[in-house]
């Protein structure tokens, strides 16, 4: 099936060069076969069955991901989902959603995520334990039906899903990138969780912040349960983070229209079964904060957070959120609270713990490998800023300005 797939993707016009298989011997290719499904038709079934019996982040669920396909991705790309089985039961193990688009001359083939995914995470199948020759074979299986590219570029890998190792994290070609994510586990009753499982001074501070908005007419995290309401918090929440953004001199994805639209109809359609929620924190009749996030298979994913952080002297309306949020989790059986990727140093005062994210970097033809070699020195780079807090400040002051006159 792999071997009949590429050469029919080789009779494409463009580009001229074949990718080609990753290096791997017969016997191990030979394990894992794959399927090329470029519509969500075919394939639907078996993701929805992933997401209720296998393991799946909330940024690969199937309204999520259709909707990114739906309203982001550019209309001359491709939409590549991969599903690789076992050759010798036949029996499916991983689905990998892909995308190919034209970029600067050349082609990339990249996770389907245009920015709204944290991280990519193929839908396993199981729990079954992952190695870096397994998750080899099944790479090259899936490689081997990918259609003509100048490179694949696949970034943001988490280590871990729910606990099983990612076999995009395992393969011999990943490397970590300077992308981390954080995040903290939740256990025991919400009343104490903060107390328990952040750290003293988060907790000093969280119930002093607390005391102040209660003082001032009442203090409440209210979930968004009707579309009405939805409207409400994203209006909110579009307002206090595009003018929080803008006074920072700092970029923002909802800036953009379509970006927008598609956070908006995900929130929508999440009503129906919880797994796209917007909560408010309201302080009298004021709305001082709003927080859009992700739910599944016990996991929280906070993904947009919109603040006023002057509206109240001596009081942090974020992270006053981000604690009553954790207790509402902890509330509802959720294990794990997900800070998201950034390495903000309100995560670490929250006593989060972090880890590295991994980067899938490969060229395939000339034009790919220029374009790795400038992503690859563009991150070297970055790292090098980052290391140095001084220069990291002055290059951020130098880039808020620019943002600033920009706007």
């Amino acid at each position: 099936m792999a071997s009949q797939a590429l050469r029919k993707a080789a009779t494409m016009d463009e580009p001229g060069e074949v990718a080609s298989p990753v290096a791997a011997s017969v016997s191990a290719v030979a394990r894992y076969t794959a399927r090329l499904h470029t519509s969500f038709e075919t394939v639907k079934p078996l993701w929805l069955r992933f997401e209720t019996t296998g393991l799946c982040t909330g940024h690969q669920s199937f309204a999520w991901v259709e909707g990114i396909a739906e309203r982001l991705m550019p209309r001359s790309a491709d939409l590549l989902v991969v599903e690789v089985r076992e050759a010798a039961t036949g029996a499916p193990v991983m689905l990998l959603p892909l995308m190919r688009r034209r970029a600067l001359g050349h082609y990339v083939i990249e996770w389907l995520s245009r920015g709204v995914c944290d991280y990519s995470a193929p839908l396993l199948a199981d729990a079954r334990p992952w190695t870096r020759e397994s998750a080899d074979a099944a790479w090259a299986a899936a490689r081997a039906v990918l259609p003509p590219a100048d490179r694949i570029h696949v970034a943001g890998i988490p280590q871990q899903i729910h606990g099983v190792a990612n076999p995009l994290a395992l393969l011999s070609m990943s490397r970590d990138s300077i992308q981390i994510a954080s995040g903290l586990a939740l256990h025991g009753e919400p009343e104490t969780l903060i107390k328990r499982v952040c750290k003293s001074s988060f907790a000093k501070n969280f119930h002093k912040h607390c005391r102040r908005f209660e003082q001032l007419g009442g203090l409440a995290l209210v979930e968004a349960e009707t579309p009405a309401m939805v409207e409400q918090h994203f209006a909110t929440l579009l307002e206090l983070r595009l003018n929080r953004f803008r006074e920072l001199g700092r970029f923002d994805l909802l800036t953009q229209a379509p970006v927008v639209e598609f956070y908006r109809n995900a929130a929508l359609q999440g009503l129906s079964d919880g797994s796209v929620r917007l909560f408010g924190l309201r302080v009298g009749d004021a709305w001082l904060a709003s927080i859009y996030v992700l739910i599944r298979q016990g996991t929280l994913h906070a993904l947009l957070l919109g603040i006023d952080q002057d509206a109240v002297a001596n009081a942090s309306p974020g992270l006053t959120t981000i604690g009553k949020l954790m207790m509402w989790a902890r509330a509802q059986g959720l294990d794990y609270f997900d800070l998201s990727v950034g390495s903000q140093g309100y995560k670490q005062h929250i006593g989060a713990s972090s880890a590295v994210l991994a980067e899938l970097c490969e060229a395939m033809t000339l034009k790919g490998r220029g374009a790795t070699g400038y992503i690859r020195l563009r991150g070297k780079t970055e790292l090098y800023v980052r290391s140095r807090p001084a220069l990291y400040k002055a290059v951020q002051g130098v880039m808020r300005k620019l943002r600033r006159l920009k706007n």
